[in-house]
C-alpha cells in the first residue's frame, strides 16, 4: 500500500489549518489541509513498517499516521494541538470522532514549555531578520504573537481556541507592516509575561492522561485487524 492510498483510504480526521483556521485568512490565502491516518494492523507486522507521516497527496497537505500523531500530541506538540482543535473540519469517521473527543486527555502544563520553546525559536528568527534587512517578516511576526495568545489563553482557561476572534484586525495590521517592531517586541514581551503567570494558576493538569489515550489506541489498533475464519 502507497503512502498516497493510506492517506485516501484510512484518513480518519482531516482538518484546514493555517490562517484559516485561525481566522486571518485573506484573498490569496492558501489551503493548509492537515490529517489523520490509521494504518492497518497487519501493515505493522512486516518488515517495512508504514510511515509515521505522509506528505501529499494533494497540495498543502500533511498527515500523521494515528500513533506518531497521538505521541506528539502527548508532548503537547503546538502545530499537533492546533490540529485537534481546528474550526475548520473536513473529515471526520467515528473513530476520528473519539480522536477529537480526547482533546482533553492531551492538555496538560507541559504546553507552557512547548509552546514557549517553539515561540522563542521563532523569535530568534525574527531577531536574525531585523538585524540582516531591518524589520522581521511581518507575516512570520503576525503568527507568533497568535501563537503566544493562544498559550496564554490555554493556560488561563485550559482550553485551546485557535481562531483569533477580536484580534483579526491588530494582527492583520502587524501582517501589512503597519505596526513598528518595538510595538511587536513589546507586545510579545507582554504575552509571554501573562502566559509565565498562568502557568502558576492553570487549571490543566501536571500531565496529559496517557493511558486513556493509550486505551483508545489500543482498540483502534485491534479494530483494524481482519477478522479470522472460524476453522470449524
Amino acid at each position: 500500500m502507497t503512502p498516497d492510498e493510506l492517506v485516501r483510504e484510512h484518513t480518519i480526521y482531516s482538518c484546514v489549518m493555517g490562517s484559516r483556521a485561525f481566522g486571518l485568512a485573506t484573498e490569496g490565502s492558501d489551503t493548509d489541509v492537515r490529517g489523520v491516518y490509521l494504518a492497518p494492523t497487519p501493515l505493522f507486522w512486516h518488515f517495512d513498517k508504514p510511515p509515521a507521516h505522509v506528505e501529499g497527496p494533494g497540495e498543502e497537505q500533511f498527515s500523521w499516521e494515528l500513533e506518531r500523531f497521538c505521541e506528539l500530541a502527548l508532548r503537547n506538540n503546538p502545530n499537533v494541538l492546533e490540529c485537534l482543535h481546528s474550526p475548520v473540519v473536513e473529515y471526520v469517521d467515528d473513530l476520528g470522532r473519539e480522536l477529537l473527543s480526547l482533546r482533553g486527555a492531551f492538555l496538560s502544563r507541559q504546553a507552557h514549555q512547548t509552546f514557549v520553546r517553539y515561540a522563542d525559536g521563532q523569535r530568534r528568527k525574527l531577531d536574525a531578520d531585523v538585524r540582516q534587512y531591518g524589520h522581521p517578516r511581518w507575516k512570520h511576526a503576525m503568527h507568533l504573537l497568535r501563537l503566544l495568545t493562544s498559550c496564554r489563553d490555554l493556560l488561563r482557561s485550559g482550553e485551546l481556541r485557535i481562531d483569533v476572534g477580536e484580534e483579526r484586525e491588530r494582527l492583520l495590521a502587524v501582517k501589512r507592516g503597519e505596526v513598528t517592531w518595538p510595538e511587536v517586541e513589546s507586545w510579545m514581551n507582554r504575552l509571554q509575561e501573562e502566559a509565565d503567570r498562568a502557568l502558576d494558576a492553570t487549571p490543566l493538569p501536571a500531565t496529559p492522561d496517557h493511558a486513556r489515550v493509550q486505551d483508545f489506541l489500543i482498540r483502534a489498533r485491534r479494530a483494524s485487524v481482519p477478522a479470522v475464519p472460524d476453522a470449524r
